[in-house]
């Protein structure tokens, strides 16, 4: 069964971008940030597929993740801390999926390596669950060190996780002092869609109410923008590279890139009616023309499935200023009225893009904002 795929987009606050640039971090890799301000904004009145609206405003400034993470930047992660990979962030699937991500583990238990293959290295990764996520943001909280995962490498920073294979939802919630985190649905929203100088909400991530067009990087349209919303348009990877619609203005008036389709994004908001999901926002490559208005759509979703992390844009927050089981793509979608909130489990490996609309009965508008009513955004706080 198909499963689905999502990624996470990161806040973090600028101490941690301090760190990194300081050369504490072993694995050596960079996330680029854009800083998102007006703090105290107001919230989006759009009202969201699942009736919910007042998304999008955050009380303070931080920075978020510009681009996607890549699946170079994860298989660095990997091999900083999955030599023995104790709590699984690697997945086969990653592998050996015509349509993965193609990083390969090598060697036995204590001495794995990883690769990922050259024509997938700047892709974003997929088959990462939000717990996955959890632990990439802890790593970059403590300065990306090699060792084993415990609490001073993956299982302590922005979250407490402690060794838990699955925690429960209400368990884990982003600490007071953290560097970096995935993005709030607020933060993830705001960064996408508001516009700070015009004071505006727009219905899609492109600065724009009008849908950008699906086409090929770097775009065409210079009016709207350009996304990748149909598998036609990298049809041998379905994902497109992290920021590879370079032609303005394809970004979002933040500067971000790619929360328009491409893949689904985690973030923190804690959904469904036990609170065993995590949300997602964005869309993928498989959802359509017609299904743009991402801001109307909240998802959620349940576990480890094949997820297209966008680490997820995973915030940052600087000081600057259900967890568990792997579904299919059919199972974890689900219909409120008229329109599908998506709900992944924390726990689930979720390749958002890669959900057929058919399979999941899908109708609604999945990455555009929605019909005149609500937000979304990411962080990285400033004290």
């Amino acid at each position: 069964m198909r499963t689905l795929r999502t990624m996470v987009r990161l806040t973090v606050i600028l101490l941690a971008a301090m760190a990194l640039i300081a050369g504490t971090a072993t694995a050596g890799i960079t996330i680029e940030t854009v800083p998102v301000g007006n703090p105290g904004n107001a919230p989006d009145a759009e009202v969201m597929n699942d009736g919910t609206t007042g998304y999008g405003g955050v009380a303070y400034t931080y920075n978020v993740g510009k681009y996607e993470v890549s699946n170079a930047q994860y298989t660095a992660f990997l091999n900083a801390v999955a030599a023995d990979d104790t709590y699984a962030l690697y997945d086969t699937y990653m592998w050996y999926a015509d349509d993965g991500c193609k990083i390969e583990r090598s060697g036995t238990v204590g001495s794995y390596t990883y690769s990922v293959a050259a024509d997938r290295a700047n892709r974003p990764v997929s088959s990462v669950s939000f717990w996955d996520a959890c632990r990439f943001a802890n790593w970059l909280h403590n300065g990306q060190p090699a060792g084993a995962q415990d609490l001073t490498t993956t299982e302590d920073g922005a979250y407490f996780l402690d060794g838990e294979m699955w925690p429960l939802n209400t368990d884990v919630n982003r600490k007071a002092d953290w560097k970096w985190a995935v993005t709030s649905e607020d933060e993830w929203y705001k960064a996408a869609y508001y516009d700070g100088v015009a004071s505006v909400y727009y219905d899609y991530p492109t600065g724009s109410n009008t849908a950008p067009t699906v086409e090929p990087p770097p775009g065409a349209d210079m009016i709207n923008g350009s996304a990748n919303c149909s598998v036609s348009v990298a049809p041998t990877y379905y994902s497109t590279e992290c920021g590879a619609y370079t032609a303005k203005p394809s970004d979002s008036p933040h500067g971000t890139f790619d929360q328009g389709g491409n893949v689904w994004e985690w973030n923190e908001a804690i959904l469904g009616p036990s609170g065993g999901e995590r949300g997602v926002r964005g869309g993928s490559c498989d959802d359509g023309i017609q299904q743009r208005r991402l801001s109307r759509l909240r998802g959620l979703c349940r576990g480890p499935a094949d997820t297209r992390a966008r680490f997820a844009r995973a915030a940052w927050v600087g000081p600057d200023g259900c967890a568990g089981e792997t579904q299919g793509a059919s199972a974890v979608a689900r219909h409120v009225g008229n329109s599908r909130r998506l709900r992944p489990c924390a726990g689930q490996r979720v390749d958002l893009w890669r959900r057929g609309n058919a399979q999941n009965g899908r109708n609604d508008a999945s990455w555009q904002r929605a019909p005149k009513s609500a937000p979304r955004g990411a962080s990285a706080r400033v004290p």
